[in-house]
């Protein structure tokens, strides 16, 4: 096992966090930032491989090829990865912001910048985190550290994280245990750790009708009048009332399209999309079927395109989120609320292969103009990354 070298430099990790905003790593580009984590990650022992894959997507179509890294440190089990993204959003009109958005400033204890909590500074933590606890341990570490960090986790998704997850099946590496840095934390650090995520699937709605004047209604089959009735039908009532771990479900229009400039003309067709986050009661399956039988009441003349990002799933609390919980209790003294909200994150991959808890900083300005993490914050996360490592090998 080759562990960090005693008089290696320590790793800080907001000037990490730093060096990677500054790495206009919009979703597909890269910018050099995988690089960044692989030349940190090579001087702690770990050997490093740079996949990129260019995949079309679920409909054929060309889609940008991505760039991603699988490190590991050690050949033993369990093998314990943590997954991320330095993929970011973009950072939207310049007038939002009140200081350069890849610039990584310091300003009032906060380092500021695009990424900084999404999830750039999580990546900086876990290294900083792997360097101490390799550098403690040296040869007495007997399993292994890895990281599957990604540049498409923001964008598509499809040639990113299930990409590597496939590539590491095909080599017959398994994984045992994960942690994906994505900002859970609400209020606090260490206030939430995500067990689970709601699926999420999208529908287009197409109505045809027949275009015709508005005066002479009767030779015309007014299509956003249907459009309409089909919602109304979808979203009268609750799906359920959530479950033991899951919020209720939800379905939510998105966008009404008519694309009618005249006030004259009765609209020939008529178009919408909504959205359906969904708990452990329901699968895209069911739901489409869920839907077909409430629209079908309404006959013919519509069609429904669907588009599944993930179906629901939960990772009942066991030895991940027991060592998060207790490495969050022994830095912060909090103890975090087990949660399953929010959108949806490369994790609901990653359960299908091992479990997997989702914990990192906090999250209220990620996708914001003036995105910013504390960095008080920054060394906290380090310190309970560190002292996880250390009760999930057996340390504490």
């Amino acid at each position: 096992m080759n562990a960090a070298a005693p008089n290696a430099a320590a790793i800080d990790p907001v000037e990490l966090t730093a060096e990677l905003i500054r790495r206009p790593s919009v979703t597909p580009r890269d910018e050099g930032a995988l690089d960044i984590v692989a030349a940190q990650l090579e001087r702690l022992g770990f050997t490093c491989h740079r996949l990129v894959f260019d995949d079309p997507g679920p409909n054929g179509e060309a889609i940008a090829a991505i760039a991603n890294l699988y490190a590991r440190c050690g050949s033993g089990r369990p093998n314990l990865c943590f997954a991320g993204h330095t993929d970011v959003v973009p950072p939207g009109p310049p007038e939002g912001w009140s200081f350069a958005p890849f610039a990584a400033e310091r300003r009032d204890g906060a380092l500021c910048g695009r990424g900084a909590v999404d999830m750039k500074g999580a990546i900086a933590a876990f290294i900083a985190a792997a360097e101490r606890f390799l550098a403690a341990r040296g040869d007495g570490f007997a399993g292994s550290i890895s990281l599957l960090i990604t540049g498409d986790e923001e964008g598509v998704a499809v040639n990113g994280t299930k990409k590597v997850l496939e590539w590491l099946e095909a080599r017959g590496e398994t994984l045992d245990a994960s942690i994906v840095g994505e900002p859970t934390s609400a209020a606090v650090l260490g206030d939430m750790i995500k067990i689970g995520r709601r699926g999420s699937m999208t529908g287009r709605l197409t109505v045809e009708g027949v275009q015709g004047h508005v005066a002479y209604p009767h030779l015309a089959d007014n299509a956003a009048h249907r459009l309409i009735a089909l919602l109304a039908a979808l979203t009268t009532g609750p799906l359920d009332a959530g479950t033991e771990h899951f919020q209720p479900s939800s379905l939510q229009v998105t966008t009404i399209d008519i694309g009618n400039p005249a006030t004259n003309v009765i609209p020939g067709q008529a178009r919408a999309t909504f959205n359906i986050r969904f708990n452990d009661r329901w699968s895209s399956d069911k739901l489409q079927a869920w839907v077909a039988e409430r629209l079908a009441a309404f006959g013919g003349g519509w069609r429904l395109q669907w588009e599944v990002s993930g179906e629901s799933f939960l990772v009942p609390p066991g030895p991940v989120s027991d060592c998060l919980t207790a490495a969050i209790a022994a830095v912060t003294g909090r103890t975090p609320e087990l949660s399953t909200t929010g959108g949806t994150s490369d994790a609901r991959f990653i359960q299908a292969h091992c479990p997997v808890a989702e914990f990192g900083l906090v999250g209220q300005t990620m996708h914001k103009a003036d995105e910013r993490v504390a960095l008080a914050d920054l060394a906290q996360l380090s310190a309970i990354y560190e002292a996880f490592l250390d009760r999930f090998f057996g340390r504490a």
